[in-house]
């Protein structure tokens, strides 16, 4: 494109976003304020394609915008020398993550296809027979951990 740059709609159409990602993205801070043009519309570097996909693909593999902010901040810092925050460390923290969701999903399935051959049919009669095969106090620890996985 010649010009200045990219204006929104042009720009959420390069990289596969809606106009309120845009325009919320700018409020956290994740893009920097655009410029403008005499008529007063937004105009974005083209490179703020590439920083959008970088976003995009990153919530994709599990990371939340609190931790985009914190990656893409730790790569414009990188020269400072502060390791403990770049994408290596996040990236296998994340895999702890996504290995423990897994292993939880695998839990999950198993009592479900148990449950199913079980022929169960009624939650509360299940839960009160002797052999219901859901467990139901490890299914419980498991969704409480989920949801302290969600707080933090």
């Amino acid at each position: 494109m010649s010009g200045p740059g990219l204006r929104s709609g042009q720009l959420a159409d390069a990289a596969g976003v809606n106009l309120q990602t845009l325009r919320y993205y700018e409020r956290r801070g994740l893009l920097a304020a655009p410029q403008r043009s005499p008529g007063g519309h937004r105009l974005y570097p083209a490179d703020t394609v590439t920083l959008l996909r970088v976003i995009k693909t990153a919530q994709r593999l599990g990371f939340t915008l609190n931790e985009v902010a914190d990656l893409l901040d730790a790569g414009r810092h990188r020269h400072r020398g502060r390791p403990d925050n770049g994408l290596q460390v996040r990236a296998r923290e994340k895999l702890v993550e996504v290995e423990q969701k897994l292993a939880d999903l695998t839990v999950i399935r198993d009592t479900l296809r148990a449950a199913i051959s079980a022929g169960c049919d009624d939650l509360v009669a299940c839960a009160g027979s002797s052999c219901c095969p859901l467990p139901f106090a490890e299914l419980a620890e498991l969704a409480e951990r989920n949801d302290r996985a969600d707080t933090c």
